[in-house]
């Protein structure tokens, strides 16, 4: 039983970017993509971007996150305690 929470709590940590179907105000279709957390970066929504969008390529219509916080509001030169939320929504071509 600790081996399964003790993997459950190494992939919650690690997590992975998210991608939902939506629709946007013109009626077309497109993803929603939300990589939020301390282990994700703008890079990894790219990433599930390209992937979602199987190598078509893809534009990004929107994109939504945290504001990056100001160095001397730091620990120790280290974001403590803040959820930084990405989230950016694309269409496929």
């Amino acid at each position: 039983m600790k081996k399964i929470l003790t993997l459950l709590a190494l992939v919650s940590l690690g997590g992975c970017a998210t991608a939902s179907n939506t629709y946007l105000a013109d009626g077309k279709q497109g993803l929603s993509i939300d990589c939020s957390g301390e282990a994700m970066s703008w890079a990894k929504c790219y990433e599930k971007a390209d992937a979602s969008c199987a190598g078509t390529g893809y534009n990004i219509v929107g994109r939504n996150g945290s504001p990056a916080i100001r160095e001397d509001d730091k620990t120790l030169g280290v974001d403590v305690g803040n959820f930084n939320s990405r989230n950016i929504v694309v269409t496929c071509k």
